[in-house]
């Protein structure tokens, strides 16, 4: 028997909207070569948790993690940071987000535990998985019915930058993913969300190149015209490779 929505928990069901500018890493791990930056006591998680106001949870996305794991990660961050949490492949990639109710009850059921700190679940498809409206619309419309946590959509298909797969979006609030580099020309609008999430994964070399401080400073100027429209940013720094991602974090942070 396959779960109905109302025996899936509602992870941030009853959290209002945040409306910072939630910039982080994919990741806590701290380096050596950036301990001065994060200074203190405790977990990596407890230290960056003291800089940043969030940070994206990839892990999730290869295994699973115990409720309790989740738990104690809600436990050892102050009361405004918040979690993003990339589901899992084996629904997105594996599955191509069909017949997933049980994996999905599953996996709520682990990251629930973050409670009012999970602020944002991660939808990214493999770069194969074409639009198809009847898929994308079930799989939507069933995440929607059991969370109101704010969902981000990352397509990597040309397929999915479209006025028709934009207005789906639009339907269910689920945000586009902003990615850096975009994965194609993104000539069209793609949907409309209370948040924006923007991903950036190094460019002109994926997971590996830091960013220029020209770009660093259009990007402020794209998050400050989000935050007068009203949305929550997340702006998530994916150059990990090298360990770039949280020197350009905090970099941008300076300038916010």
């Amino acid at each position: 028997m396959q779960p109905s929505p109302s025996t899936v928990p509602l992870p941030g069901s009853d959290a209002p909207r945040d409306p910072r500018v939630l910039l982080g890493c994919a990741g806590w791990s701290l380096s050596s070569a950036v301990a001065e930056d994060f200074p203190g006591e405790g977990s990596h998680l407890q230290r960056y948790a003291k800089v940043l106001p969030a940070v994206e949870i990839n892990s999730s996305f290869y295994r699973p993690h115990r409720p309790a794991t989740y738990a104690r990660w809600r436990d050892n961050v102050p009361a405004n940071f918040r979690f993003s949490a990339k589901l899992p492949r084996s629904i997105t990639h594996e599955q191509k987000l069909q017949d997933v109710d049980e994996l999905l009850a599953s996996f709520l059921t682990e990251v629930g535990e973050l409670g009012e700190k999970l602020g944002c679940l991660l939808v990214q498809l493999p770069p194969s998985l074409s639009f198809d409206a009847s898929i994308a619309q079930a799989f939507f419309a069933g995440l929607r019915a059991r969370t109101d946590t704010g969902i981000a959509c990352e397509a990597r298909h040309a397929s999915w930058f479209c006025d028709e797969a934009a207005l789906l979006l639009s339907e269910h609030g689920v945000a586009s993913v902003e990615a850096d580099p975009p994965p194609v020309s993104q000539a069209h609008a793609q949907g409309d969300a209370d948040i924006a999430y923007i991903r950036l994964h190094g460019s002109p070399k994926v997971y590996y190149s830091a960013y220029a401080d020209e770009v660093l400073n259009k990007l402020a100027s794209t998050i400050a015209a989000y935050r007068q429209q009203g949305k929550a940013v997340w702006c998530i720094f994916d150059n990990t490779a090298q360990g770039h991602a949280l020197p350009d974090a905090l970099r941008l942070k300076q300038q916010l």
